[in-house]
């Protein structure tokens, strides 16, 4: 079933419920759209699955239903640049839970979505379990992606009228300069993201911890540190390492910790369906006790 849902934005956003309603349901904002010919071939050179969100649905139908939804790809074509905060995203997936007739579910999401479950987790008493791909549950890269994503929506203003690199060029990763890029975005894109972090900055991660009271997974690639260039604020993002130094006090805490081995495994290749559904799939069954 797919259904058309209103936001509080008055946008529109397609979401799907699969499987069996009987079965644990697990959120999925992930699940991007697929793509074919040509753009599927450029995916495929960054080592991304074109058919992702597909792929992420099939490999969890059977034991769950599975409620799924694109909610990156719903903003940036429909940019919410004053008010996507985290109590906006929050509204967003609660309603689409309540128009889906969903009232208890997991949470997957993965980079900055992953950040969202942290919040959706500690603003509803509905979540059953949760997972955080891509972004450390404690002593989070806030201020760091602020830095980035401010640097982002500064250079999508001055580049507005000028011919540089957009999102869009076809070009492979290994022929990017990633110390010099530039980029060209709808600067609406961007700056809904630098909102989103600025509502972030006076967060304290360490002191929700408490309010988690169900079963959580972190994990991240062992090579997921990005650095950053001088045109993003010359930051490191280092969401391995954080997490690989909190592993122990996060695990004291109730959370399980994952770091996903392989020399290429950095932030792209770890949230591919067949590297995340190996390690989620038999997590949510262990732990949402689900007879095979």
């Amino acid at each position: 079933m797919e259904k058309s849902i209103k936001l509080a934005d008055e946008s529109e956003l397609k979401a799907g419920l699969a499987g069996n309603s009987d079965l644990p349901t697990i959120m999925l904002p992930v699940t991007k759209e697929s793509v074919y010919g040509q753009e599927a071939e450029y995916l495929k050179l960054w080592e991304v699955d074109p058919e992702l969100g597909k792929h992420f649905v099939e490999g969890l139908v059977d034991n769950f239903q599975i409620l799924y939804f694109d909610y990156e790809g719903h903003r940036l074509q429909h940019p919410n640049p004053e008010n996507l905060t985290p109590e906006s995203i929050v509204k967003d997936f609660l309603t689409i839970a309540d128009e889906m007739n969903v009232m208890k579910f997991s949470y997957y999401g993965y980079s900055w979505l992953a950040l969202i479950g942290l919040q959706l987790a500690i603003r509803t008493d509905r979540l059953e379990s949760l997972i955080m791909g891509g972004y450390p549950p404690i002593d989070g890269p806030y201020k760091e992606m602020m830095v980035v994503t401010n640097k982002t929506h500064q250079q999508a203003l001055k580049n507005q009228n000028s011919s540089v690199i957009d999102e869009q060029n076809h070009i492979g990763p290994e022929k990017i300069d990633w110390d010099n890029i530039q980029v060209k975005l709808d600067t609406n894109q961007t700056k809904q993201f630098v909102t989103l972090y600025k509502n972030l900055m006076d967060f304290n991660d360490r002191e929700i911890q408490h309010k988690l009271v169900f079963p959580r997974l972190a994990f991240a690639g062992e090579k997921d540190t990005i650095v950053f260039g001088e045109n993003f604020g010359n930051v490191t993002v280092d969401i391995v390492g954080i997490l690989q130094k909190n592993k122990q006090e996060l695990e004291h805490l109730g959370w399980d910790i994952e770091i996903l081995k392989g020399h290429d495994m950095d932030h792209t290749k770890a949230m591919q369906p067949v590297t995340v559904l190996s390690l989620i799939r038999p997590w949510l069954i262990k732990n949402l006790n689900i007879t095979r």
